[in-house]
């Protein structure tokens, strides 16, 4: 930057009285307006900058925007009009007016076409404007170095993984990672694309600069759970995850030693307290915990969706506080001035997780419930509840934080049952003879190796279909190809287009067997095909994730639907599907109140619940 004259901070100086007031003065009289036009022409862009970066500072956007545009208005040719002209685009940014925000950044292009902030910015804006194709557009035509280039390929495909064209932003990322390896968060959406599309191998070694085990240990805390069953590497996966993610807090909030109310303060952290799987499972818990031994908060950052559900979960709170606007700070000193007793976090990793709340220790005991099946490795958390199946004891050391086993089953699951559709194999695209198998889960679950076990299923039983739900983003065509080149007709496949609750359950009845994913078991999935009779095959595996489905089966009943290796999961499977009476059998175990005796037992499950809770609590 160069220095100022005597003439420029005079003026400077003269200009600085003008931008105190709230406005940028639009009209002078005509000696001072004058004065402010040779003044403005005579200073350097870099003079006036400082002035007018403050002014944003304060709030006072108008008064930068004034600046910004009496500036270019007397500079029309200067040197560092684009300059200006970005700034001011910024400024209108700011201020919500994306529109006029998209004008300012083409002008700064006009004057230097490789402008690549201004490229960035301008797509920016027109993805805030609506105009993602634009956006879009912008960032493919826009000239820069490779190091920008990159940065304009991770905005693509930021976008279009957000809009659902994943192959597309599956090929942008790849480019991306071609030009350099050495990306930890576009490697995550990259890998975690490539399973949502069946694409497999994930990993195929052949990205330069790119080994195995660095796409391991980048693959995401959820796309780990899917790809490897190793308590340890997911474990290591998520902390590194952490370590970039979520840093430490400055300082712990609750006391050491808690507090002694009369009853247990338990507060639930959720960004799902909406139409969400989560809200379907704990509704009823919340309704039936005992209010004279716990009183129940929930913070929420859930979108106010106008659901039933919401409105239920809501409605079972004692205090019901919403955090969707505060910073992590914030959110954590309102949490500790609640004094809450028993802090649970319902997201874990997913999406609109609060972490930066809980590392500032808000509760004396903090935990980690449902969100992530999975290690949490966070020295605030206390606690990740399960049961002795889904974490075996002899595992127990592996995970962090310390696995708190709820007697009987880990897994909440409401009682009520919606009103049902009557469906009919034909409504649904199912033909009426075949014996179906079916798998709701999502696609990111499937596996090459899960996928070629399914289809010598279906080679061993021609008279079957596997009946899948549909993506919309492409995976279906990836699946039907992978059956054809395993010798299996398009027929073979069936898939169905997402839909409402009510008829996702009354589907689960048309079908004969569910096939369920390994090592990211079904989980709440898995819960609503019991419940509904329909027998699950699983394959238990080592960790958490991979033994959801197992600690279900256990809990009502259906212990044949455990297998422990890929062969034996086949052969059942055929065994299943050609032998009417095992077939029965496996009905039969499901048939009456058998899910409302165990899984769905939420009374019995909350007391349960309530008992692991009051040990962590005296603990403390």
């Amino acid at each position: 930057m160069n220095a100022l004259t005597a003439s420029d901070t005079l003026d400077i100086g003269w200009l600085a009285g003008l931008l105190a007031r709230a406005e940028w003065p639009a009209l002078l009289p005509p000696a001072e307006e004058a004065r402010r036009q040779r003044g403005l022409r005579a200073i350097r862009l870099e003079g006036l900058l400082p002035l007018l970066e403050q002014a944003s500072r304060e709030g006072r956007q108008s008064v930068a925007i004034g600046g910004y545009k009496a500036w270019l208005a007397a500079n029309t040719a200067h040197p560092q009009a684009m300059a200006a002209w970005f700034n001011l685009g910024v400024a209108f940014a700011q201020t919500g007016e994306f529109s006029q925000a998209a004008t300012c950044y083409r002008n700064a292009l006009a004057l230097k076409a490789d402008f690549h902030e201004a490229a960035i910015n301008l797509g920016l804006a027109l993805e805030s404007a609506g105009q993602t194709d634009a956006a879009l557009a912008t960032w493919q035509q826009a000239l820069q170095p490779e190091a920008t280039r990159r940065q304009l390929l991770n905005q693509r495909g930021r976008v279009l993984e957000q809009v659902g064209r994943f192959a597309e932003a599956e090929r942008a990322l790849r480019e991306s990672l071609i030009s350099e390896a050495d990306q930890p968060d576009v490697l995550q959406h990259w890998s975690h694309l490539r399973q949502k599309l069946c694409l497999w191998p994930v990993h195929a070694g052949d990205t330069p600069g790119l080994t195995m085990e660095q796409a391991a240990l980048h693959a995401g805390p959820l796309g780990a759970l899917a790809l490897f069953d190793d308590i340890d590497l997911q474990r290591r996966i998520v902390a590194t995850w952490l370590d970039r993610k979520v840093p430490a807090a400055p300082q712990r909030l609750a006391p050491r030693h808690g507090y002694a109310h009369d009853r247990i303060r338990i507060g639930y952290v959720s960004s799902d307290f909406c139409r969400h799987a989560m809200s379907f499972l704990i509704a009823e818990v919340l309704e039936r915990h005992d209010r004279g031994r716990f009183e129940i908060f929930g913070y929420c950052s859930s979108p106010e969706d106008g659901s039933d559900i919401r409105a239920r979960v809501v409605a079972a709170l004692d205090h019901h506080v919403r955090i969707a606007g505060m910073d992590d700070e914030a959110a954590a000193r309102r949490i500790r001035a609640d004094e809450i007793d028993i802090l649970i976090d319902l997201n874990g990793l997913t999406r609109g997780a609060r972490l930066g709340a809980l590392r500032w220790k808000p509760a004396p005991v903090q935990g980690t419930y449902l969100g992530y099946i999975g290690s949490v490795p966070l020295p605030e958390l206390d606690f990740l509840l399960c049961d002795a199946i889904a974490v075996p004891p002899d595992v127990a050391h592996l995970y962090a934080p310390k696995p708190l086993a709820i007697e009987g089953l880990y897994q909440a699951n409401d009682s009520r049952m919606p009103e049902l559709p009557v469906l009919t194999r034909a409504g649904e695209g199912l033909p009426e003879d075949a014996f179906v198998l079916c798998c709701f889960a999502n696609f990111y679950k499937i596996t090459a190796e899960m996928f070629s076990d399914w289809m010598r299923i279906l080679h061993a039983v021609p008279r079957a279909v596997l009946w899948l739900a549909e993506d919309g983003h492409g995976a279906s065509a990836n699946l039907r190809a992978r059956a054809a080149a395993a010798g299996i007709g398009p027929e073979r496949l069936v898939f169905g287009p997402r839909v409402e609750p009510a008829r996702y359950l009354a589907r689960m009845r048309l079908a004969d067997l569910f096939l369920d994913t390994t090592p990211y078991n079904s989980g709440t999935v898995a819960s609503d095909a019991l419940r509904m009779g329909l027998p699950l095959l699983t394959l238990a595996g080592k960790a958490f994730a991979a033994r959801m489905a197992c600690s279900l089966l256990t809990a009502i009943g259906l212990t044949d639907g455990i297998t422990g290796t890929r062969e034996d999961y086949v052969a059942r499977a055929i065994a299943l599907a050609t032998d009417p009476a095992r077939h029965e059998a496996a009905r039969h175990v499901l048939a009456g109140d058998a899910w409302a005796r165990t899984l769905g037992d939420c009374a019995g499950f909350t007391r349960r619940l309530e008992a692991a809770l009051e040990t962590v609590r005296l603990t403390a």
